[in-house]
């Protein structure tokens, strides 16, 4: 069996595994016939707290679903630009594939020097190339994030304050800006600028949401479009949601305690193999290097990191919960 035949059946399987995986997590008739008996609910309901659910509900469902729904875009691109900007950290496109690029064309020669296989070389490279840059930019949208939320609700305070002392909205969303340090600033600095050449308030919260993704901040231009509609008092409104944006940041790290040690076992889990692989062919490089160069073992090596990878995405997703 040649090389590429052995990469295209494992591709293969591994293909028609993730496909199985899409259709059996797919949507349930149950959670469409709950979703319809919510929405009969919330019409012919003559509570205060039904109705602002579903004006709730509604301001959601009035969001037009984007093509790439995880970043917020409409074509691939643009889903890699908004990743980008995540970061904070003022990365291009151009750079991202330029390091892209470097990074599979240093680990393929390096490891085609050291076996000789140009074929492993060149799927190690891509895999490598691919991957750490894909990883170094979600680390940083997670600490951005974490940041951002870690102020967040020390802002909504501070808006709740201005509010309660005369100010209009747009004048506390300036104070925001100026005296919450990180991201939680620059983002209320951004939305006040987009105030003064002319947006609506609306619509520059609405932009950062969708360029932020993050749950919390939806929260808020929620809860602001929401009070537009209904009217009512906005500062006692947000000083809730101050409070709930709180408890779910103590929930969070709650979980994240009680999580740790099944987190930990499924990272000593997942690391062992390559860490004794490592030290063996460190150790006797004639004794394990056949996976390099004989066909069989090659196709023994693809298979455990096929099946090794399901096993750490099964693990990943018992010890992942949703606040």
């Amino acid at each position: 069996m040649e090389i590429i035949q052995t990469l295209l059946i494992t591709v293969v399987i591994f293909s028609a595994l993730v496909a199985g995986y899409i259709l059996l997590t797919g949507p349930a008739a149950g959670k469409a016939q709950k979703r319809r008996l919510e929405a009969l609910r919330y019409r012919h309901s003559e509570s205060t707290d039904a109705k602002v659910e579903s004006q709730f509900k509604k301001a959601i469902a009035a969001r037009k679903p984007k093509a790439h729904k995880v970043a917020g875009s409409g074509s691939r691109t643009e889903a890699l630009e908004v990743r980008l900007d995540r970061t904070g950290k003022g990365w291009t496109v151009s750079q991202y594939l330029y390091v892209t690029l470097g990074i599979i064309l240093v680990v393929g020669v390096l490891l085609y020097i050291q076996t000789g296989a140009p074929f492993l070389s060149l799927a190690a490279g891509a895999f490598v190339g691919l991957g750490l840059p894909h990883l170094v930019v979600s680390f940083f949208i997670k600490k951005r994030t974490n940041d951002f939320n870690a102020k967040f609700a020390d802002g909504i305070e501070l808006l709740v304050r201005g509010l309660r002392s005369g100010l209009p909205v747009t004048e506390t969303l300036a104070v925001v800006a100026q005296e919450v340090p990180g991201p939680v600033g620059l983002e209320f600095k951004g939305i006040v600028e987009r105030i003064k050449i002319g947006k609506t308030m609306e619509d520059s919260l609405q932009e950062t949401a969708d360029r932020l993704g993050i749950p919390e901040f939806n929260f808020f231009t929620i809860t602001l479009a929401i009070q537009r509609e209904t009217g009512g008092n906005l500062a006692e409104t947000l000083s809730n949601l101050a409070d709930v944006l709180r408890k779910r940041t103590q929930m969070k790290l709650k979980i994240k305690a009680m999580s740790s040690e099944s987190k930990a076992s499924a990272y000593i889990v997942g690391s062992l193999p390559f860490i004794v692989f490592g030290l063996i062919y460190s150790v006797n490089p004639s004794y394990i290097g056949g996976f390099f160069v004989e066909e069989r073992l090659m196709v023994t090596g693809l298979g455990g990191l096929v099946w090794m990878s399901i096993g750490i995405f099964i693990m990943a997703k018992m010890v992942s919960f949703e606040i």
